[in-house]
């Protein structure tokens, strides 16, 4: 549970102190999770970013032992210990590993409250003292939804732990990919890409494992695959939801036990990588459907981050166009142009289902076809006529059975893709918010490849 503040995690065994406990964190201005060993609250700070830690330190594998395991993997999140046991070695030594503070039980409500908010105080110091994230900013908007974006990865970026960035296509999920990676402790490792939906099998295999030379006919010398090229920074997995039942188990490896073996290698590689993953597929129905496995959306599904769509930040949309306006008038050498509010009145309106790539990709084309400075309403409004309404293709009127109208429509959203495309396959792929592996595979079906 999230509150204006953040959120607590609460590792507290006793039912009195942890009610009073509770009471604090939330009178504090946080959503509380409550746990009762060591082992549970580890396994939800790898689910869920955490603004503060609350732990009993009498339990087993509490204290400055929990302490070192929390610093390694959420080293943002203060710790305050608390121990009805009154030693001060205990308490010496726990400040020494990073505790934020050390509280004798039973606990007073005022020095816990003050704990917390000193601890939190501090916090929020760092953070608002942290980078900006200029290239975040500048492409995505400055809504309160983009802002909880950008606050989950500031989160999440100084950890290694797994982000899987979810949201339709053209919400800026390889952005947000790019900006966990520059944020993060591997900032100077490479940041390595990986589009799991453009390559069958075999090819996807051989890419990101690599292979030795002789693994198979053609394979005339040693070939690093992307696993290797991103070590010791950040290995991004876009489109994790269109890989194969096959390539999910070798993918579940890799994130599990960190290691792979290369193609026609004699032995097990580890990995010393960061993963994030991205994709725009529903990955629990997908998992409820037997397409996609539990164990390895678990694994992927860390750190979540929902990508809005454009008309969920619609407010976003005037300074993402006079933003992108002026990026592409100035490269085009006419830093002099104009785009009208009457111009940004008329794209507001719109309803953007390719989102900010979609938006970004029409303000380039206004200002490469516009003859004048100043680009207006109807300017604006003749190129949209021109757009095709590929997303809004009407299923066929008729008596017959409907599972063939909709085939119908597919096919006539397929052409219409091609023909506004001029037949290119991958932004034909983009238009419709499919990958080209699906928008093979549909082409294949209904006989237009």
């Amino acid at each position: 549970m999230t509150s204006e503040r953040g959120s607590a995690l609460l590792l507290e065994a006793d039912a009195a102190e942890r009610g009073a406990a509770e009471g604090v964190l939330a009178e504090s201005g946080l959503g509380v999770a409550v746990v009762n060993s060591a082992e549970l609250a580890l396994r939800h700070l790898e689910l869920y970013p955490t603004d503060v830690v609350v732990a009993d330190a009498d339990l087993p594998g509490s204290g400055v032992e929990l302490l070192r395991k929390v610093n390694a993997l959420a080293p943002e999140t203060p710790v305050i210990l608390t121990s009805a046991r009154g030693d001060l070695r205990a308490a010496v030594a726990a400040m020494r590993a990073g505790a934020a503070d050390f509280l004798a039980r039973p606990l007073s409500s005022a020095e816990l409250a003050h704990a917390v908010n000193k601890a939190l105080t501090a916090t929020e110091q760092v953070r608002d003292s942290a980078p900006v994230l200029p290239l975040g900013g500048a492409l995505l908007g400055d809504s309160r939804a983009i802002r909880e974006v950008y606050a989950t990865v500031r989160r999440a970026a100084p950890t290694l732990s797994t982000v899987l960035v979810r949201g339709e296509s053209g919400t800026g999920k390889e952005l947000v990919a790019r900006l966990i990676h520059d944020h993060s402790p591997r900032a100077d490792g490479p940041f390595v890409r990986v589009h799991c939906a453009a390559l069958p099998d075999a090819l996807l295999e051989s890419e990101l494992f690599g292979y030795e030379k002789g693994a198979f006919t053609g394979a005339a010398s040693r070939k690093p695959g992307r696993v290797e090229l991103a070590e010791g920074g950040t290995l991004f997995l876009d489109e994790i939801g269109d890989i194969t039942p096959a390539m999910q188990v070798k993918l579940l490896r890799l994130l599990q036990e960190r290691e792979y073996d290369p193609l026609g290698g004699t032995r097990t590689v580890r990995a010393d990588v960061r993963f994030v993953a991205a994709t725009n597929r529903k990955l629990e129905e997908m998992v409820r459907a037997k397409e996609f496995r539990e164990d390895l959306f678990y694994r992927l599904n860390v750190v979540p981050i929902w990508m809005p769509a454009l008309r969920e930040h619609a407010e976003d949309i005037g300074p993402l166009a006079q933003r992108f306006f002026a990026q592409f008038a100035q490269a085009a050498g006419r830093a002099g142009m104009q785009l009208g509010d009457d111009a940004v009145a008329v794209l507001r309106a719109r309803r953007w289902r390719g989102n900010v790539r979609e938006l970004q990709n029409f303000i380039e084309r206004v200002v490469v076809l516009s003859e004048s400075d100043r680009v207006g309403a109807d300017a604006v409004s003749r190129e949209l006529s021109r757009q095709p309404a590929i997303s809004t293709v009407s299923i066929p009127a008729g008596s017959g059975p409907l599972e063939a109208r909709v085939r119908a429509a597919e096919r006539e959203a397929l052409q219409a893709a091609l023909r506004s495309t001029n037949d290119n396959r991958a932004a034909a792929a983009r238009l419709l918010g499919i990958s080209r592996r699906t928008l093979y595979t549909k082409l294949e079906e209904h006989g237009l490849s």
